[in-house]
């Protein structure tokens, strides 16, 4: 299964929105530059695990949020992947 950078970004800045959070305060909170968290967000570089999770824990979310498109936490979080395995 390949990984959606774009839409993994579009969530991503979406959050930070949410919050009212700028892409510099990001930036710092996580301890690299607002150039590479803009990439990030428009899905143009490969983020790794390790500053997804940094993301996600400044952004105050699981980073499942943001690789599957819904928190763990929603309703529909399990019904999903069960549509998804029947489906296939």
């Amino acid at each position: 299964m390949a990984v959606d950078y774009f839409s993994l970004g579009q969530r991503i800045q979406s959050r930070r929105k949410l919050l009212h959070m700028t892409q510099e305060q990001l930036s710092e909170a996580i301890s690299v530059t607002v150039g590479y968290v803009s990439q990030i967000e428009r899905g143009i570089t490969k983020v790794n695990l390790e500053t997804l999770s940094k993301i996600a824990d400044s952004l105050e979310c699981d980073m499942t949020e943001f690789l599957g498109g819904m928190s763990h936490n929603s309703a529909e979080y399990l019904s999903n992947d069960l549509k998804m395995f029947f489906l296939n």
